[in-house]
């Protein structure tokens, strides 16, 4: 491989590296739900962070606005029409909304508090649609 055809790699896999999150925490890219209904998001994460407390934001996500969070492994948290559950034996958290609303589409963050440095996030888009009954 020449020095002229890595370069052209090398700034991009840098960037990937750069960005929180991106290889320590995935999930879906899309969820649907009906209205009035619910829906479930898995997130699954590296086993580094299973002592970490796990997090649902609505997007843009800003400090001490999260919108349902755990601090404890296995016990669920509920906040309002939303809760969540870290599963640390299959390093997974789950997220689940109720009663789901036209409201409630919109861009959301699984995330991962890191003391001390840039939390980790993975991005999912929510979308909600009528069922057949409501067109």
């Amino acid at each position: 491989m020449t020095p002229r055809v890595r370069a052209g790699w090398l700034p991009s896999s840098l960037l990937l590296l750069q960005l929180p999150g991106c290889l320590s925490l995935s999930g879906p890219r899309r969820v649907t739900g009906i209205v009035g209904g619910s829906l479930r998001v898995e997130c699954q994460y590296r086993e580094e962070f299973i002592n970490n407390t796990k997090y649902w934001c609505k997007h843009p996500c800003v400090l001490l606005r999260k919108t349902v969070e755990t601090t404890e492994s296995e016990r669920e948290v509920r906040r309002g029409r939303m809760s969540i559950r870290d599963h640390p034996a299959s390093l997974t958290f789950t997220v689940t909304l109720e009663s789901l609303r036209e409201e409630d589409a919109g861009p959301y963050r699984c995330g991962i508090d890191v003391p001390f440095t840039l939390d980790r996030m993975f991005e999912v888009e929510v979308s909600v649609t009528r069922g057949s009954s409501e067109l």
